[in-house]
């Protein structure tokens, strides 16, 4: 607690289901299996000299299944700190774009008109909120969207221009135009950008790549002000935003009060959006979440699907489309469940999004393994 570990109720959860199955009356028994190669050993023949003796010569190597992980998560614990590693190489290296141009310059150029030459055009805000009239909630998280975009891609053409500028010699070369060179060279998000934007790791390559087709959603959500048949949920600024929307409109057409609704996540048989083709009778169907600690079988004919192990070297498996739907709190389902976060990214902590939940096998499967081994939901494969 003191050390800084236990931050969250999730933090609570996991160290609460490690006290529960490591510190048993078992552990005292001889032969009790406590790692691979590891037993307990015979209290009545021990001291405490042995015991430490016995510990530093007999424990075994760490790995993620002492502690309840599959082994895909040392792959995620491996590449996380490569990329640390060569990110702090780059930050060290350091660079300058001012003082006479050269190679490095004309680098940066090229990437900066072609990130100019894609940009997105902003959404005519005056044209999509008169096309929407009702201004239903789904209507107003699209106009809140809109909004944020056009904030977004307005910083980013103004600091483009402002750095084109600088470097032809029409304006001097500032801090923040020097950041942005930096960050064209290295392949990261300028941290102007990340102010407007959403949680992200990706790097700036891939980051744009991901902001176009969030323009392109948005652009055919504005079209007619239709939500999408399945709406990809990553793709917005706020996820919860829309979710919340989903349960005004099931406590407004039922006559609830809101404070009385929760959401409810029902995982369909559609492994991809574009085999749902008519909308959800109840909620909405989302897609764009990927599974970490966990994978997913799909059910057989009029059977639900459930989490089952992950496969080896497959660390974001991508969930099928979900119908999330709002229930009254006393009618949402609760047996065989496990109660899944959802986070923007694998950093979790501050991008989580909501409570999802999720079959197991059985209902009385424990509930204990897919919360050792991590598994939570995320809307972004890397």
């Amino acid at each position: 607690m003191y050390g800084g570990h236990i931050t969250d109720d999730w933090d609570r959860r996991t160290n609460a289901t490690y006290l529960k199955v490591l510190i048993k009356p078992e552990l005292l028994q001889p032969g009790f299996n406590l790692g691979p190669g590891f037993k307990s050993p015979d209290p009545s023949k021990f001291e405490y000299e042995q015991y430490k003796e016995y510990i530093e010569k007999k424990l075994p190597i760490e790995s993620p299944q002492m502690f309840g992980m599959h082994p895909n998560a040392e792959i995620g614990y491996l590449t996380q700190q490569c990329e640390t590693l060569f990110s702090t190489i780059l930050d060290v290296q350091g660079g300058s774009s001012s003082g006479g141009g050269g190679k490095k310059d004309d680098g940066v150029m090229t990437q900066l008109t072609l990130l100019k030459s894609t940009t997105p055009a902003d959404t005519n805000l005056m044209d999509v909120t008169a096309k929407a009239s009702e201004k239903t909630p789904d209507q107003i998280v699209c106009l809140q969207e809109c909004e944020r975009m056009n904030i977004l891609l307005g910083e980013i053409r103004r600091s483009l221009e402002d750095l084109r500028l600088g470097l032809t010699g029409a304006l001097n070369i500032t801090d923040q135009m020097e950041a942005l060179s930096l960050s064209l060279q290295f392949n990261k998000v300028p941290a102007n950008w990340e102010k407007f934007a959403y949680f992200s790791r990706k790097g700036l390559a891939a980051w744009f790549n991901d902001l176009i087709e969030r323009t392109n959603q948005l652009a055919a959500w504005t079209q007619e002000m239709v939500t999408p048949i399945s709406l990809c949920i990553s793709y917005l600024f706020n996820p919860m935003s829309f979710l919340t929307a989903i349960m005004q409109k099931t406590a407004r057409e039922q006559g609830l009060p809101l404070d009385d609704m929760v959401l409810q996540t029902n995982v369909t048989g559609a492994k991809g959006h574009e085999e749902v083709t008519v909308p959800a009778e109840t909620g909405a169907f989302i897609h764009g979440l990927y599974l970490e600690g966990a994978a997913w079988e799909l059910g057989g004919q009029g059977q639900e699907g459930y989490l089952i192990e992950q496969k080896q070297k497959e660390l974001h498996p991508k969930l099928p489309v979900v119908n999330v739907i709002a229930v009254t709190a006393d009618k949402k389902k609760k047996i065989g469940q496990y109660q899944c976060p959802v986070y923007v990214t694998s950093m979790r902590g501050p991008t989580f999004v909501f409570t999802a939940n999720l079959n197991m096998e059985n209902e009385d499967s424990d509930v204990s393994k897919w919360i050792l081994s991590g598994t939570c939901l995320l809307m972004s494969d890397d």
